[in-house]
């Protein structure tokens, strides 16, 4: 019988790991987890042109499309939260 020498060990213990790591990845989950990343970049573009165009108008008027901005944001980050959240349910993470 052959004696398992460390490299042969530490080989083993690289492939292992690998394909564990394999075994985790998920397409649907991928998906989901860049569809919540362009949820979220797009709602901070457009909150963030509200912002400036807000800046440009000063006042009340200003201070409203602030608001807006904020609930924009805000409401972005929701749906890329639970977009994130489907993609661990998919993916049997917990």
């Amino acid at each position: 019988m052959k004696l398992i020498t460390m490299p042969r060990l530490a080989v083993l213990a690289v492939a292992g790991a690998s394909l564990s790591l394999a075994a985790c990845n998920n397409t649907a989950d991928d998906a989901t987890e860049q569809a919540a990343d362009q949820v979220e970049a797009s709602a901070d573009a457009t909150a963030d042109a509200m912002e400036d165009a807000a800046d440009q108008m000063g006042g009340a008027s200003g201070a409203a499309m602030e608001a807006q901005a904020d609930a924009v944001e805000a409401s972005g980050e929701a749906k890329a939260d639970a977009l994130e959240e489907k993609a661990d349910a998919e993916a049997g993470h917990p």
